[in-house]
């Protein structure tokens, strides 16, 4: 079950001159790119490929793709194990096909993929290189083509017949891949190296992006940033086509600043839908406390944290937004075990008794927020803005997620914790900037993210 703590805060948290500011998330709809009509290219044996991305969906997703027919083409996806491969077919067979032996499960990190190109090398491990988070994985499948070989799929020329655009956020079929997505970059004509996209931090060791936005691309090379939410096709270079996108799909959470989500991967909720980048829950199956509820991705045990939660579809027996320590979090409820709820009906619990009752109800639309002092153990719940009830002190030490439980089939709940998958126009960071929350964020308190955790936690 991956989580964040402090001291193991992934793969954002080293101090950067560089800062990756926006991402998009992929997947909720039929998101994809399409890359616009090719020229001749620069070369078809040399070339690169790069991206960041952050897993949102565990399972078969694909990345990339150039169509030309079901079996010749090029894919890039995670597969049902999710071993990450990426192969050029032609005819059914491979000219090129890497597969990692390694299976990638965190959905609450963010990876660098490089795909790096030349086969005029003689050694024929050089041709391809594959790179993740800076260094090449041993593979499971390792085919390389021949010296010199063209690859006329991922290199096509717009005046060949295979002159195919490249395609991605879905799979070779056409379903949708889940991720959040920033900094694309494809160079053609030049195969680079891991230091030409990223560096490992001198303190930390950590992976981390640097800045690619003056990278020479080539005739069909292309950039693309994320920074712009009313056309996420936006690129340097050849341009893309973005399909089904909204501009709430705009995200901050990104390589340079990784947010807290919920985790869809907890058995506690195997009986929920995760949507909107895992920002999203949806309640179903039978009412049960145990098998209805979503933990945040990050765990605090020290500093002040501030989240907030929406009301989509509240449900009677609803523990809106709370606190549940990581020792109670497996096999046990938010309502029944958390130190800390509030719940739909207006009152305040924690452990299971009524601490504060007779408070308003929350209705469809409201917004839940929690200032959470884990250093000091206390908590105060707000309510469209407004405190809500008193604040509670003497929370035990401990290390905690921050929880909702869904309960009863068709309860949504969506989390903000300073990267919100609605539209939210409070504009409200917290003291160092980050987030944009509804209400003003409580002085000496941050959003739940890696940047704050190092400072902070």
């Amino acid at each position: 079950m991956p989580l964040i703590l402090p001291g193991n805060v992934g793969s954002a948290t080293a101090a950067t001159g560089f800062n990756v500011a926006n991402s998009v998330n992929c997947g909720d709809t039929s998101t994809r790119f399409t890359g616009s009509a090719k020229v001749t290219s620069t070369s078809q044996q040399k070339g690169s490929w790069n991206i960041w991305l952050k897993r949102t969906v565990l399972g078969e997703q694909g990345l990339f793709k150039v169509y030309e027919s079901a079996n010749t083409g090029v894919e890039f996806k995670f597969d049902s194990s999710d071993q990450f491969l990426m192969r050029e077919f032609e005819s059914g067979s491979d000219v090129f096909n890497l597969k990692t032996s390694a299976a990638f499960r965190d959905t609450s990190a963010w990876m660098n993929i490089l795909l790096a190109i030349d086969t005029t090398q003689g050694t024929e491990a050089n041709r391809i290189r594959l790179y993740i988070n800076g260094v090449e994985p041993s593979l499971a499948t390792s085919t390389r083509p021949s010296v010199n070989t063209n690859l006329v799929r991922f290199f096509a020329n717009g005046s060949d017949s295979s002159g195919q655009q490249h395609e991605m956020g879905n799979n070779y079929d056409g379903a949708t891949g889940h991720y959040l997505l920033t900094q694309i970059l494809y160079v053609d004509g030049t195969q680079l190296a891991n230091t030409d996209v990223g560096e490992f931090d001198s303190d930390s060791g950590i992976w981390k992006p640097i800045d690619i936005s003056g990278t020479t691309l080539g005739n069909n090379g292309y950039y693309l940033s994320m920074e712009d939410s009313s056309d996420f096709g936006t690129a340097t270079g050849k341009s893309f086509t973005a399909h089904g996108f909204a501009a709430t799909d705009s995200r901050i959470d990104t390589c340079t600043n990784n947010f807290a989500t919920l985790n869809p991967l907890i058995f506690e909720s195997s009986s929920n839908t995760f949507a909107e980048g895992n920002l999203k829950i949806t309640g179903g199956g039978s009412d049960s406390w145990t098998t209805h509820y979503g933990l945040s991705t990050i765990a605090v045990s020290t500093g002040k944290w501030f989240v907030e939660s929406k009301v989509t579809t509240v449900q009677d027996a609803q523990a809106i937004l709370g606190l549940i320590s990581t020792s109670e979090a497996i096999g046990s409820s938010l309502k029944d075990e958390g130190v800390l709820a509030v719940e739909k009906s207006g009152r305040i619990t924690g452990g299971g008794n009524n601490l504060q009752t007779g408070l308003t109800a929350f209705s469809n639309g409201d917004i839940a927020g929690l200032a959470f002092d884990a250093t000091n153990g206390t908590g105060q719940f707000y309510r469209n803005g407004s405190a809500y009830g008193s604040a509670v002190s003497s929370l035990a030490s401990d290390t905690y997620y921050f929880a909702t439980t869904t309960y009863e089939s068709g309860g949504v709940i969506e989390f903000n914790f300073g990267s919100p998958p609605y539209s939210e126009s409070g504009g409200n960071s917290d003291g160092d900037g980050f987030g944009n929350f509804s209400m003003a964020v409580p002085s000496g308190y941050f959003a739940l993210n890696t940047k704050n955790l190092a400072e902070y936690g």
